[in-house]
């Protein structure tokens, strides 16, 4: 019969293998703890008007078959606008715009979200809009695709942070490119800085709306070591620290784990699973 202090040894010693091989499965898929981040469903804001419409009346039809029209291309799109007149009288016009970094699967996960909140959050609202992280949803009986809005909708600024604001303005300057709907990103040093315009505004509108974004960041977060802005029609936001490169997760406002790192520690885990298992094994046959 094994000695008490033998059982317990075996046991110590199965009980680390199982904590490294379950430390292992978490290193070696680093997009579940990366992903952890990429909140992409948080909140942002919602706007709701003071108007209401009657239950059952042709506008709310309209809007509920609004709503279940910008469903389904979110799976395939990252933009769309519709405008539903099914039951005549006063037609309902809305649009969606994601993140033109998320996947599909994700775009179409927060859009679904987005709708889902729109009915608590504003309730019989002839107007509603509401922007998550990685997504915008709105309506409105007003005909407002199309055009240009640069008025300010939400604004949020970090802590101070005066020996950046060189360096944020370096990397805000560098949102000037991209095409219709892009996701704009700049970088310098460690500021790192990000911008989108809704899909349904031209080149040059959306260079303006940017333009107007950048110029409302600077005077509202000043010296802040992060800043967001949130026009009618587009976005910007900065922060300071984090990797940049093309990778979705860079975006983030989280740390970015470098491959090589990750390489490294994967390294020295699996060696010390694998000397582990042959001491245990080793141990086990020569009793």
């Amino acid at each position: 019969m094994q000695d008490s202090s033998s059982s317990i040894f075996d046991c110590t010693i199965l009980e680390l293998e199982m904590s490294l091989f379950f430390l292992l499965l978490f290193l070696f898929f680093p997009s579940m703890t990366i992903s952890s981040f990429d909140d992409f469903n948080s909140f942002v804001y919602v706007g709701c008007s003071q108007n209401r419409y009657t239950l059952g009346s042709p506008y709310q039809l309209n809007v509920d078959s609004l709503l279940t029209s910008l469903a389904n291309p979110a799976t395939f799109s990252s933009y769309h606008d519709f405008t539903s007149n099914a039951a005549a009288a006063t037609p309902a016009y809305g649009l969606f715009q994601c993140r033109t970094d998320l996947p599909t699967s994700d775009c179409a996960t927060c859009v679904r979200s987005a709708l889902d909140k729109l009915p608590s959050l504003c309730p019989y609202a002839t107007f509603a809009a509401v922007q998550l992280k990685g997504c915008f949803v709105r309506y409105s009986n007003d005909s407002f695709i199309g055009n240009p809005d640069t008025a300010l909708v939400y604004k949020k600024c970090g802590g101070s942070g005066s020996e950046m604001v060189g360096l944020r303005d370096a990397a805000l300057g560098g949102l000037g490119g991209g095409g219709t709907g892009e996701y704009r990103v700049g970088a310098a040093g460690r500021v790192r800085a990000l911008a989108q315009c809704v899909g349904d505004q031209g080149a040059r509108e959306c260079s303006e709306c940017v333009a107007a974004a950048v110029e409302q960041v600077n005077d509202a977060c000043g010296a802040a070591n992060a800043g967001n802005v949130y026009l009618g029609k587009c976005y910007v936001s900065y922060w300071s620290g984090g990797a940049y490169d093309s990778d979705r997760s860079s975006h983030y406002h989280g740390d970015h784990v470098s491959a090589k790192t990750l390489a490294i520690v994967l390294a020295v885990t699996v060696a010390v699973v694998i000397g582990i298992v042959i001491f245990s094994i080793m141990r086990r046959n020569g009793k």
